[in-house]
């Protein structure tokens, strides 16, 4: 079985954006939790498949030794087989009905969580407000989340359209999110990483490019980066990074992303105040880079067909400035 979950990771290795996605690589209990019913009914489900195999293979190649003698006699061991078949197949679905029953009702439903994530989704991107009123006030942020290790963690799902679904295969099992309703997740990883998440629930044409990260850090380095992202944004020293943000807010760009510290305020795209230290763009689509970050602002529908974010004039020079200030956004 570790082999197993050891190949599975490689896949989720090569899924895309550096991060393991994997429900057989799980480092958070409700996801070993998932696995383990996992391997139990494909366990179950084996040795049910070796027998019925065996049992046909037998009576195909046996040899009637002698004829039939008492027709009523093997009327009623036929019977004897089928008999114990059935209560055989009831016991065993009965079981593994009752097993994942017990597993779904007590995954990701425990009260006691230390950090509290509101997660709303849009297409196709994911919005993260952090509730972290004790902890020096909340925050928000887009596509990446930051989560301690050792520290339960409730999400508060919603959606701002359709219907999707928070899916981090090595942390936790499925949860949509639901228009006009709120669903709650648990969940905690005991080992730093960083773990790739996905939309799995299909909600329009690019459904497969709505991925999300969550990177687990160890205490103080948590601390460390929700410090930073409490932060408004440093002002430019860059002289090109000045310029970059005089035409930010010249453009459209202020009307629909926030910048905190800046007059840019609007709600309609993701927050921009620390998007130069994200590991992507565009719901994971781009590795976050200077060249990404110009790729997207020329031309966002040529990359992400059917997204919200309108295709914004501006000149070569501009694009290189504004690329720059938005890579300086840390």
């Amino acid at each position: 079985m570790k082999r197993a979950a050891s190949i599975f990771s490689v896949f989720g290795l090569l899924s895309g954006c550096g991060g393991i996605q994997s429900a057989l690589n799980a480092d958070g209990h409700a996801a070993a939790t998932l696995r383990d019913l996992i391997f139990l009914i494909v366990g179950v489900s084996l040795v049910v498949w070796l027998a019925v195999s065996g049992v046909l293979i037998w009576s195909l190649f046996r040899r009637r030794r002698t004829p039939v003698q008492n027709e009523q006699a093997t009327q009623r061991r036929l019977q004897l087989v089928v008999t114990i078949a059935v209560a055989m197949t009831v016991v065993i679905i009965s079981w593994l009905t009752v097993a994942s029953f017990r597993v779904t009702r007590t995954v990701g439903f425990d009260d006691d969580a230390d950090l509290t994530i509101r997660v709303r989704a849009h297409q196709w991107w994911w919005q993260f407000d952090y509730e972290e009123a004790g902890l020096g006030g909340g925050f928000q942020t887009a596509n990446e989340i930051h989560i301690p290790v050792g520290r339960n963690v409730r999400v508060k799902l919603e959606s701002a359209d359709v219907i999707h679904s928070f899916w981090v295969p090595s942390l936790a099992g499925k949860m949509d999110l639901v228009p006009g309703r709120e669903n709650i997740l648990i969940f905690r990883t005991d080992r730093p990483g960083v773990y790739r998440g996905q939309c799995a629930e299909f909600c329009g044409l690019q459904h497969s490019h709505m991925a999300l990260m969550v990177i687990a850090d160890d205490e103080p380095g948590y601390l460390r980066w929700a410090k930073a992202q409490r932060a408004d944004a440093d002002t430019p020293q860059n002289v090109d990074a000045q310029a970059g943000m005089s035409v930010f807010m010249r453009k459209q760009c202020a009307a629909c992303h926030t910048i905190r510290g800046t007059p840019a305020s609007g709600v309609t795209g993701p927050d921009l105040t620390h998007v130069g230290s994200r590991r992507t763009i565009g719901a994971g689509l781009l590795e976050n880079t200077r060249g990404s970050l110009a790729a997207w602002v020329a031309d966002p529908q040529t990359l992400k067909p059917g997204n919200n974010m309108p295709l914004v004039p501006l000149s070569s020079e501009e694009l290189r400035q504004v690329s720059v200030y938005m890579e300086g956004l840390e």
